[in-house]
């Protein structure tokens, strides 16, 4: 199948993209051994570029809305989670290139592909990466726990504000135990490894990352307790923005990770949907136990 025009000037913008991408990125880290290799693979976008001008001689412009959704997705989730998405689309473009077999010189196109994402693989260790494990633990003690407590004392006491109140005291409460428990946690490995420089994470940050992540988680569960008027129907919001916390947070793992995210997401969500089923439970015996009203 002899390659068109057409398909040629969408691979020159794309790499003409994706070149400054890489150099935007590569200005956003500190890390100099690592700004230096984006670099690298930017010139070599930047050369793909010129491979594609040779022979459709015309100019491209970027597609600035791309720069900016990476430039930005970087910034707010950090440079690992960027480049692993922008390795899914060195993937597609290595399927594409695949199909230009007609092109003089494409091979050397697609081996420079195949080192970008061996490359990008082993690039970088950004902070937000570094403490998933506490973000991890922040918010699933905060699912588990707090979903669970909410359904818990929803059926015992069917009143929203009363519900919501408890939820917060519990939720503002249990982040401080989890932060420091973090906390301690971390030092304590840190010592075994021969000093906070040499720790695996320092033991401030991971508390204030597992802190952080409960207290967020904490908010967004007792938020439909306030807004709704409704205390089951709060309830099913309370378990829908549950839901919604893991696909996103599991989604963010699986990509910046390369771990699969179905399975990931099934059982996180199965143990807090679980656990809420149980306490929901439970709330309906204490209610029988005690007398309390609805």
């Amino acid at each position: 199948m002899k390659t068109t025009k057409r398909e040629m000037l969408r691979a020159q913008r794309t790499e003409l993209t994706e070149h400054f991408i890489y150099l935007k990125l590569a200005a956003s880290i500190s890390n100099e051994h690592n700004a230096e290799i984006l670099r690298r693979i930017a010139h070599d976008e930047k050369r793909h570029h010129d491979f594609w001008a040779s022979l459709t001689h015309e100019e491209v412009r970027p597609n600035r809305w791309r720069i900016g959704w990476y430039v930005w997705l970087a910034r707010l989730f950090g440079v690992t989670f960027a480049l692993k998405l922008m390795e899914g689309g060195e993937l597609v473009s290595q399927s594409s290139y695949s199909k230009m077999q007609d092109v003089e010189g494409i091979g050397r196109i697609v081996h420079d592909e195949e080192e970008h994402e061996r490359a990008l693989i082993d690039l970088l260790h950004d902070e937000p990466l570094e403490y998933a494990g506490s973000v991890v633990l922040g918010l699933n003690d905060a699912l588990v726990e707090l979903t669970g407590a909410l359904a818990g004392l929803t059926l015992a006491f069917a009143n929203g504000r009363v519900v919501a109140m408890a939820g917060l005291i519990t939720g503002i409460a249990a982040s401080l135990s989890m932060a420091a428990s973090e906390y301690l946690s971390s030092k304590s490995e840190a010592e075994v490894s021969g000093g906070p420089d040499q720790g695996p994470k320092n033991p401030g940050k991971a508390a204030l990352y597992t802190g952080s992540a409960y207290v967020l988680a904490v908010i967004l569960l007792i938020l439909p307790f306030f807004l709704l008027s409704n205390v089951f129907v709060a309830l099913a919001a309370t378990l829908s923005v549950a839901v919604l916390i893991i696909a996103a947070f599991t989604f963010y793992i699986s990509v910046a990770r390369e771990l699969r995210f179905l399975p990931r997401f099934l059982e996180m969500a199965g143990i807090s949907l679980g656990v809420a089923a149980i306490s929901f439970g439970i709330g309906f015996l204490v209610r029988k136990l005690f007398g309390v009203a609805l």
